[in-house]
């Protein structure tokens, strides 16, 4: 599966394990790809029908909502079409 040319393996970045405390350690590579450093601030989602997490960094919160709000419209344009080729 391929997202705009990106392979999912170029999106995986391993396995963690969860410690005692609940916590994860933030593989070495996602982080530098990500430039997450210590003392990030980190939102972490969970999917409304507890299949996972998805951890963002807080910094990129304006730059994700702004790639959703592009993939609505752009649905919406789809939506239309189709709407209208049935008329």
């Amino acid at each position: 599966m391929a997202t705009k040319g990106i392979e999912i393996d170029e999106l995986f970045y391993g396995t963690v394990t969860v410690g005692e405390r609940g916590q994860i350690v933030v593989p070495a590579q996602a982080r530098a790809d990500l430039d997450i450093t210590p003392g990030d601030k980190l939102l972490v989602f969970g999917h409304p029908h507890q299949l996972g997490l998805m951890i963002v960094n807080v910094a990129n919160v304006g730059q994700i909502m702004t790639f959703m709000e592009q993939a609505l419209e752009e649905m919406r344009k789809h939506i239309d079409e189709a709407d209208n080729a049935d008329e």
